[in-house]
């Protein structure tokens, strides 16, 4: 499934990865609603995130690699 542009995501609730650190590293924040998961920097929340499809969302994180 393909990433979309960023949808309007005001009155969302972002929450940061438990990944990110607190030192200025690869910091991530996410946000859910019931038909796009939005996935931004956290460091510059103005720049444009990615919306991706719930389905596809559960694919990625459910992913291991060996």
């Amino acid at each position: 499934m393909k990433a979309r542009a960023r949808e309007h995501t005001s009155g969302l609730l972002w929450v940061k990865s438990s990944y990110s650190s607190e030192e200025g590293g690869e910091c991530v924040e996410v946000a859910s609603c019931p038909h796009a998961i939005h996935v931004r920097d956290s460091k510059d929340i103005r720049r444009p995130g990615v919306s991706v499809h719930p389905a596809a969302w559960s694919a990625f994180v459910g992913f291991t690699s060996l």
